[in-house]
């Protein structure tokens, strides 16, 4: 057996690890194998390449895993699970930069060596393929890169969360695209050589750079998950079309599947806010709930705010038997996933039967509450997906929502003048009683209001859901000792 073929052997030995990892993240007890078989599959991919592409002055790769290890490391030490969002955002970003800069380096070859001699290294590729694949890496890379980018600032509260929008943002968006289209079509045709294909190569990069950003810019906060989901799709691809233009094969593997589990999962969070994926990307969702909810009534919330304090919650919880637990954006805030978890055994420990109410878009990135829960070593077994709690909510003696918002907003169901009418939502407002853990008395990340907090069987434990979960743990220990 030869050296090529031990390398596509090492590179289909990958390309399982990858699959297999993948699979093993979907239950929070093989999560952690699955991962670490994902970063084995990875660390041999990236020896054979080395291998494969006959690398002697190793001091760059050296000097750059150097670099990159001591950045990963300090943010698996330093960055908290508040800000894993923004952190995925960036991370989306940077998959995106290094696709772009893949093809733009195997461009400049191309201009310096010229097609005749850069093909010869390229066994079966052919100048137009090659044409189409480089211009694809630069194209979704750089709308991945300033795209998270935008979406970084957004969710890291440095930029607005609400959509930004202005007069003809559609037809800008169209005119973008329809020059990447004859930017890409002239790069092609011309092979990228030339003052014409130059020019072509450089305007497409700058629009889609531009495109990136004017394609976030519109999406409201309550979309932010949506949007990581899609950007991690674009990283994928854009690592598929950089493995095409260097013909590697595990890298074009593991685009794929980043793409295609990133697809899927978008389409899955559209469905459960029953909404379409160019909804999302253009409807500027939540722009105009402030002007909805004053037009002659629609989105009016009748009721008072009904405050509760610690102990009382603590007297309307010892006497459930059936409690859920809706955990959102705020339990993330507060940190207080390891309290919930520790309320949670002492309420099983009285005699109930505690579950957790998950929505596909609860907080602001896919699997959120998820990630949380299970670094609190919550059991697996107790998470309950929307579809599964909703017909058991009216059976619930008390709901807790911990900060959640429009994912149990009942104008999703009520308010037609809503934006988020007809977006499936856990029925926490069924339950006898509800308890809703709040900072203050502001509308959530989305600027929409949410109706549960003003109905006749909610009460509101204002403050730090971390503190008042634990004032309220403290009155159990203190009953109990």
């Amino acid at each position: 057996m030869n050296l090529l073929s031990l390398i596509n052997l090492a590179y289909i030995v990958a390309s399982i690890l990858f699959i297999y990892g993948l699979k093993m993240l979907g239950r929070q007890s093989t999560a952690r194998r699955g991962n670490s078989l994902s970063a084995l599959g990875m660390l041999l991919a990236v020896i054979v390449t080395l291998l494969d592409r006959q690398i002697i002055d190793y001091t760059w790769i050296i000097t750059g895993l150097v670099i990159g290890g001591a950045i990963g490391f300090a943010c698996a030490r330093l960055i908290k699970m508040t800000s894993m969002p923004e952190m995925v955002a960036l991370l989306n970003g940077c998959g995106g930069l290094a696709s772009l800069l893949v093809g733009w380096a195997e461009y400049g070859k191309i201009q310096s060596l010229g097609w005749a001699h850069y093909l010869e290294f390229f066994d079966g590729s052919n100048k137009p393929f090659t044409s189409t694949v480089i211009f694809l890496a630069v194209l979704i890379g750089g709308i991945t890169f300033t795209g998270s980018i935008y979406a970084f600032g957004k969710l890291s509260g440095k930029l607005s969360g609400k959509p930004v929008l202005f007069g003809g943002q559609q037809f800008v968006n169209g005119a973008l695209v329809l020059g990447l289209i004859v930017a890409g079509v002239i790069f092609v045709i011309h092979g990228g050589q030339g003052p014409i294909g130059t020019n072509a190569f450089y305007v497409a990069l700058a629009i889609s750079l531009v495109l990136g950003w004017t394609l976030v810019m519109p999406i409201g906060g309550g979309d932010m998950p949506v949007v990581i989901s899609m950007l991690n799709s674009l990283s994928g691809l854009a690592a598929c079309a950089a493995g095409f233009v260097i013909t590697n094969n595990v890298l074009i593997v593991a685009g794929c599947l980043v793409g295609t589990s990133g697809v899927i999962l978008t389409m899955i969070m559209c469905k459960a806010m029953n909404r379409s994926l160019a909804h999302v990307l253009f409807s500027g969702f939540g722009a105009d709930t402030t002007s909805a909810a004053s037009s002659e009534g629609a989105g009016t919330v009748e009721g008072e705010l009904k405050s509760i304090s610690a102990e009382d919650s603590y007297s309307v919880l010892e006497a459930a038997r059936n409690v859920v637990i809706v955990p959102g954006y705020g339990m993330a805030v507060s940190q207080a996933q390891h309290v919930v978890r520790e309320l949670a055994e002492m309420l099983e420990e009285n005699g109930a039967e505690v579950r957790f109410a998950i929505h596909p878009v609860a907080g602001r990135m896919p699997g959120h509450m998820n990630v949380l829960l299970a670094e609190a070593n919550v059991p697996y077994e107790q998470l309950v997906e929307m579809d599964s709690i909703n017909p058991q909510m009216p059976m619930m003696d008390v709901a807790i929502v911990i900060g959640a918002n429009d994912v149990v907003n009942p104008a999703a169901a009520r308010d037609k003048s809503s934006p988020i009418y007809g977006m499936p939502i856990i029925n926490a407002h069924e339950a006898r009683i509800v308890i809703c853990l709040k900072r203050g008395k502001g509308a959530g990340f989305s600027g929409i209001e949410n109706q549960l907090f003003r109905l006749e069987n909610t009460r509101m434990l204002y403050g730090d859901a971390k503190a008042t979960l634990q004032a309220v743990v403290t009155e159990f220990k203190s009953v109990k000792a």
